[in-house]
């Protein structure tokens, strides 16, 4: 019984150990190809820095004394989580390079299980994303966006949430998607309206109710909103920026992002055995 039950574990351990090195090797290869895509680097900081700096800091030197709280620094909690969802989501698209080369195949018939492989690639497109991240919160103390010990925290929390739930979300995406080139026509219609939705460059308080009610059905709001909850915590400015409590955004994000995962990839890897 006692070997019985020893080889189990050993073919348990060994099991583990498998899908954890595929995670890794699968994330690996997504940064040495950042490594080597200059044009992506340099165009994942263009447009987050254009947003704080110019939209984000003209608006606060001609409202912000009126609005009762630095939009500067709204934009900032914003763009910052809207562009590490993004990026991540739009990573993730890649897969369809891979299955166009027929390196999905490879993967999907190796010794591992479907999701290891699906969350390799979030994995290693949400490390691409952070990459990104570093300089536009470098940026943002260029400009003279401040936080306090926890309010790091809070960053480093809401980066987390923002690319693991844009990963999932470009999974769902992907997997009902067959074409490379419709994806990227499709994809930009998914993205840019929850932009101006989810409440990245405006508070949703005082919005019509279409307007918020469709707020509601997008991913990226529960993210936005959740970064800012943990940002603002305790500070005067909570109420004119945060729609729901923390928990409850967390709790949403949780539901979405595991939904995604597993009909996301349950999905896809239906179509790649059907190929």
């Amino acid at each position: 019984m006692l070997p019985l039950l020893k080889r189990r574990m050993l073919i348990l351990l060994n099991q583990i150990k498998t899908e954890f090195n595929a995670i890794l090797t699968i994330a690996f290869r997504d940064i040495t190809k950042l490594l080597r895509d200059r044009v992506r680097l340099i165009s994942g900081l263009v447009f987050p820095v254009i947003f704080i700096g110019v939209l984000g800091g003209s608006l606060q030197a001609n409202v912000g004394s009126q609005l009762g709280f630095n939009f500067l620094v709204f934009v900032f909690t914003g763009v910052f989580i809207q562009s590490l969802f993004q990026s991540t989501a739009s990573g993730v698209i890649f897969l369809l390079e891979d299955r166009n080369s027929d390196f999905s195949q490879e993967l999907f018939v190796a010794p591992v299980s479907p999701r290891s492989i699906i969350f390799g690639k979030i994995l290693g497109e949400s490390m691409v994303a952070l990459t990104n991240a570093f300089g536009i919160l470098v940026f943002g103390l260029l400009v003279g966006v401040s936080f306090t010990f926890w309010q790091a925290i809070s960053l480093i929390a809401m980066a987390i949430a923002g690319c693991l739930l844009g990963g999932a979300f470009g999974i769902i995406v992907l997997s009902n998607l067959s074409e490379d080139r419709t994806v990227r026509q499709i994809f930009p219609f998914l993205i840019f309206p929850q932009i101006f939705l989810a409440g990245v460059f405006a508070p949703l308080k005082e919005v019509p109710t279409v307007l918020f009610i469709l707020s509601k059905i997008i991913p990226l709001t529960y993210v936005v909103d959740f970064g800012r909850g943990l940002y603002y915590w305790g500070t005067d400015t909570y109420d004119q920026v945060v729609l729901l409590h923390p928990l409850v955004n967390l709790a949403v994000i949780l539901a979405m992002f595991l939904v995604f995962l597993f009909v996301g990839t349950w999905l896809f890897v239906r179509k790649e055995r059907d190929r």
